[in-house]
């Protein structure tokens, strides 16, 4: 019998292979090999390690004009003008580094001048407002 058979029906879960008078560590050690292999396949073309941003980054924009344009118009701070939404300064300032997660911390919680909007949006929309926020400063905000 061909290792292909034995994956082929390893992967499928048949014991129908005993038939065949294969024992049970040939077909385990073939399934290991077999996910082993597959699991490096898509690492190797990078499906499992691009970013995936969690929020919607259209609607993000929409709620980003309502509720922190004021303060952030263009990516900017008009209360802390260091403390920018630009790439750099969100390395540099945000706790946590330039993330998604750190921005819904920010978001979230508030901090300094900043209010806390957990009580105000939803954590859907600050997900949104979150990739958005990363997406822009990835891409440059506009003036």
């Amino acid at each position: 019998m061909k290792l292909s058979t034995i994956l082929v029906l390893t992967l499928t879960g048949s014991t129908s292979a005993y038939t065949f008078g294969i024992s049970k560590k040939v077909i385990d050690n073939a399934a290991t090999t077999a996910k082993a292999t597959a699991i490096a396949g898509v690492l190797a073309s990078g499906v499992a390690v691009a970013p995936a941003f969690a929020g919607d980054v259209a609607a993000g924009e929409q709620i980003f004009s309502a509720n922190c344009a004021a303060c952030h118009a263009g990516g900017q701070n008009v209360i802390m003008p260091e403390k920018t939404l630009e790439k750099e300064a969100l390395d540099q300032y945000l706790a946590g580094g330039r993330k998604e997660s750190s921005v819904v911390t920010q978001v979230t919680n508030g901090k300094n001048a900043m209010p806390a909007f957990g009580g105000r949006l939803s954590d859907e929309e600050i997900g949104d407002v979150a990739s958005y926020v990363i997406a822009t400063s990835e891409s440059g905000w506009d003036e």
